[in-house]
């Protein structure tokens, strides 16, 4: 303790150290908890169900993104909503974006087209709830189910509330938590991802 009185810059650093420490810890368990959890076990209805973007190569989407859409047409097939929304842009030399992707792939799956709207729009997650939560206030609509990856849960229901909207997670393992290892790396990076929203807000 003398020591420290000596140093009290070395006092804050620890004190510092030790916060970091608890606030990321925290976060940590808060992802990992929001992974765990599927909205659509207690809410049976929502205004729509809202698919996010993932990697598409010309048109057909990647084994994540796939996951995603399989999850979204479980829930539109036991009425959870009666509108899918897929979100997500495209990149320079793309044939087709996420959202148009995602949509034909609905639609190939026996959903009705005209119950499911593409959205083209964003490179990052924020960017497209942006454009989701534009087009559920153009449409009077306020709930919906998110469907993403189980570690991204905490970070949309967060951002899609502070969006404005009644946001429900029911996330998919499928494709994504292939391997403990894939899990593991999910948990720290979106423990960071969700901390730098919180600091920065996008």
């Amino acid at each position: 303790m003398g020591v420290l009185r000596r140093h009290p810059v070395v006092a804050g650093g620890l004190a510092l150290l030790a916060a970091v420490t608890i606030v990321v810890g925290l976060t940590a368990w808060a992802v990992w908890s929001a992974a765990h959890t599927d909205d659509a076990s207690r809410v049976d209805r929502a205004d729509a169900i809202v698919v996010l973007g993932a990697a598409q190569y010309q048109g057909e989407p990647s084994p994540v993104f796939e996951g995603r859409l399989e999850h979204a047409r479980l829930l539109f097939e036991q009425g959870r909503a009666d509108r899918v929304l897929v979100l997500g842009g495209g990149r320079p030399g793309d044939r087709s974006t996420e959202a148009e992707a995602g949509r034909d792939f609905l639609v190939g799956e026996g959903v009705p087209e005209e119950a499911v709207v593409a959205i083209p729009v964003g490179s990052t997650t924020h960017e497209s709830l942006e454009a989701a939560a534009e087009w559920m206030r153009s449409n009077d609509r306020e709930s919906a189910f998110f469907v993403s990856d189980p570690w991204h849960n905490l970070r949309v229901r967060r951002m899609a509330s502070d969006l404005g909207m009644e946001a429900y997670v029911s996330a998919t393992w499928r494709s994504a938590a292939r391997t403990e290892q894939t899990r593991l790396e999910g948990y720290a990076r979106e423990t960071f991802a969700y901390l730098y929203y919180r600091v920065f807000g996008e």
